[in-house]
């Protein structure tokens, strides 16, 4: 009786449903990760940690970014703020310097009593980083692409050597080292060390984790290389370019060539394809191993059942798809991206949506979920709502853009609009994911497709664009 009491004070009464007073945020991103794990279905990938949480927490099936680049889609979705022209472009992107008096979301947990920690990667830039955090931004030093530390102080000679032509090591390696010899090990043991001290803060935290993998180089201990049969491993079946697809459309992973070993132009070999692919699933499972370490912490130290857990990829990846590397698309590959809440009190565990939902409803969501007013600025949609009702009807579509590229997300279709440097049109693709989930085969030009690309480019047009933000420091 005296537990249930003490577990009760803890509540209030919200959305018709408990919603913890004051939580703490656990808020986990992976660079560059796809929703190929097991979770997603993808079953021949061993992420049994991210599984887990996806069991005791929600899913998110469709979940999508707004721009499939690191520094846009983090500023984008820190702001809560749409990509535009002239916003949120490319890698680049910074949301000090695009959106300087918006208030980010780490900034706003701050702002409302929060001790605020960012480790790893979070912002892609040290400009954004400078503001909304209780402590100083802590990454690991050095080895920035995370080679093994032996690799990289070889790779370091060599490009010296190279008179600062950009160079990088390998994509790859398989090292027999400890966890702890790589960034995203030495990022878990920071977290797990905050947990422990910010335990005993009177104020709740707010404790962002940024893994760096699986991003390029696919670097990672050789154990989560063995999990693996690299003699199953197989290009994708549509290793060509769709049908119909406009130029535009398809790059030549340009973020790949800067790699030694890979050739400046054309297709990569087969046999490095599929060491590539295998040491991408290798850093999957390296990831969540470190995912786990965090988690198992969390539980440990009291803490699960106060705190809101979140973790997000913050685009999608390309694995020779259309023959394409890295993200930089407006294919579902790169658009497409994992998402998943666990917020004790709210919802069931291991519930799951199809709904459309676009990154730039983490920050009204998180809010909302920890008691927290809505800053005016904000564009997206808090989706509690489907925590509680995952089958509501929801939004119609899911909206974002790549450089010159425009591409919304409905039920059915996936349609995206390219204009030159002018903002002229210059093509278009539709795929219906009904027919073709792959989208191998452009149908924007069929005849029976004018009411559909007619529409979908109007839905586009308006849900894009630059738009006035009602800023607030």
């Amino acid at each position: 009786m005296i537990r249930w009491l003490i577990v009760v004070s803890f509540f209030w009464f919200q959305w018709g449903g408990f919603a913890w007073a004051q939580p703490n945020v656990l808020f986990i991103a992976v660079d560059d990760l796809r929703p190929e794990l097991a979770c997603y279905g993808k079953t021949h990938i061993k992420s049994p940690n991210i599984d887990k949480l996806a069991a005791t927490g929600f899913l998110f099936e469709r979940a999508y970014c707004m721009v499939p680049t690191c520094g846009a889609s983090r500023a984008s979705l820190m702001t809560g703020v749409r990509p535009a022209r002239g916003r949120f472009m490319s890698y680049l992107a910074s949301a000090q310097k695009e959106v300087p008096d918006v208030m980010t979301l780490n900034t706003h947990f701050k702002n409302n009593g929060y001790h605020t920690v960012s480790n790893g990667k979070i912002f892609h830039h040290r400009e954004d980083n400078a503001r909304g955090w209780s402590e100083e931004v802590w990454r690991p030093k050095g080895n920035g692409l995370g080679y093994h530390l032996e690799e990289n102080q070889k790779i370091a000679k060599e490009r010296k050597a190279m008179k600062g032509r950009r160079r990088r090591g390998p994509p790859y390696e398989s090292a027999d080292a400890p966890d702890l010899d790589y960034p995203d090990g030495q990022i878990a043991e920071k977290a797990m060390a905050d947990l422990r001290r910010l335990k005993d803060k009177e104020e709740p935290f707010f404790l962002a984790v940024g893994f760096l993998k699986p991003h390029l180089p696919f670097v990672a201990p050789k154990k989560y290389w063995d999990l693996y049969d690299h003699d199953s491993i197989q290009l994708p079946e549509n290793y060509y370019p769709p049908k119909g697809a406009p130029k535009e459309a398809v790059h030549s992973s340009g973020e790949l060539r800067a790699y030694a070993g890979v050739p400046a132009k054309g297709l990569v070999s087969d046999e490095m394809a599929r060491n590539m692919i295998h040491g991408y699933y290798a850093c999957v499972s390296f990831t969540d191993a470190q995912v786990g370490k965090v988690l198992d912490e969390l539980e440990k130290l009291g803490l699960a059942e106060d705190t809101i857990v979140i973790l997000w990829g913050d685009h999608g990846w390309n694995l020779a798809e259309h023959t394409m590397w890295c993200k930089h698309s407006c294919f579902e590959t790169s658009m497409h991206a994992p998402l998943i809440v666990r917020a004790p009190g709210v919802g069931k565990p291991g519930q799951r949506t199809r709904a459309l939902t676009e990154f730039i409803d983490i920050y009204p969501s998180l809010s909302e979920l920890a008691g927290l007013p809505l800053p005016e600025h904000l564009q997206g949609k808090s989706f509690v709502p489907l925590l509680k009702n995952p089958n509501m009807p929801w939004k119609s579509s899911a909206i974002g853009r790549f450089v010159n590229g425009d591409t919304i997300r409905t039920d059915q279709f996936r349609f995206s609009e390219y204009t030159n440097k002018n903002g002229k049109f210059s093509a278009r693709m539709l795929y219906d994911h009904q027919q073709d989930p792959d989208e191998n085969v452009n149908i924007s030009e069929q005849k029976q497709q004018e009411e559909t690309v007619k529409q979908l480019t109007t839905d586009l047009h308006k849900g894009m664009g630059k738009r006035e933000i009602s800023s607030k420091k």
